[in-house]
């Protein structure tokens, strides 16, 4: 009997002792970018997540037709973007971590609601810019936290090429 406890208390410890390499997966893209804190190691679905942005308030990515571009909103005042700008990046290529995509907007008020035009190569998006070159201030925050995106009456919609 003290055998068989034995035999099957050694067998519980070199199962449960050995070491989980299901939690230290890489992203998949060969070593072209960096394993990402992001994941989590619970998520059965998604596969080869890669950040993009680093830092600051990102916010409504829309790809390009040809899906090869995104269109967003950055605000970051750490490198003194103190109001939301739209930017354009090539997804697959660029490392926002060393280098910030070409602004298309043109840096003054703020923007919303980015989408490329059929073709590619312009970009819709509204701006305050023409009402006040400076940024319009922010609501308040609902009592409960909730988020509010405000609807300034400054906003008018631009068209812009990729070169900024």
């Amino acid at each position: 009997m003290n055998q068989i406890i034995l035999s099957l208390s050694i067998v519980f410890l070199l199962v449960y002792s050995r070491e989980d390499n299901s939690k230290k997966k890489t992203d998949g893209y060969s070593g072209s970018t960096k394993t990402s804190e992001i994941h989590y190691y619970q998520e059965k679905h998604l596969q080869n997540i890669k950040q993009l942005t680093f830092g600051g308030d990102n916010a409504e990515a829309y790809f390009s037709f040809d899906n090869t571009r995104l269109v967003f909103q950055l605000k970051n005042p750490n490198i003194g973007i103190d109001c939301d700008q739209i930017y354009v990046t090539d997804w697959k290529n660029d490392n926002m971590e060393e280098k910030l995509p070409l602004m298309v907007s043109t840096g003054l008020g703020r923007t919303t609601c980015s989408y490329f035009m059929p073709g590619d190569t312009t970009v819709i998006y509204a701006s305050t810019h023409l009402g006040d070159d400076n940024c319009p201030k922010e609501p308040e925050k609902r009592e409960d936290g909730a988020y509010v995106w405000p609807i300034y009456s400054d906003f008018d919609i631009f068209v812009a090429d990729l070169k900024g």
